[in-house]
């Protein structure tokens, strides 16, 4: 595979971890939305929410950090000469 299909495919991983977790919070919340209009039980919906909605945006976060970092090192190794 050439750099630049590697290189893309790795940014449209990034991309798809970002939409699972944009969409799995949408869902999250129009699911709230859903049990306060059923007068269901909220409170076990809002205690959902609460943990997974930052713990998928923390997941997607640092991959995100993870990734641009490894990309931030390799450039600079490239740039010295060093082994990607």
């Amino acid at each position: 595979m050439s750099p630049k299909t590697i290189k893309f495919l790795q940014y449209a991983s990034i991309a798809w971890i970002w939409i699972f977790v944009l969409s799995v919070d949408v869902w999250i919340i129009s699911l709230l939305i859903v049990a306060r209009r059923l007068h269901d039980a909220i409170n076990a919906s809002v205690g959902i929410g609460i943990i997974a909605i930052p713990l998928f945006l923390l997941i997607a976060t640092a991959l995100t950090y993870v990734f641009f970092g490894l990309q931030k090192h390799r450039e600079v190794d490239e740039t010295r000469g060093g082994n990607p």
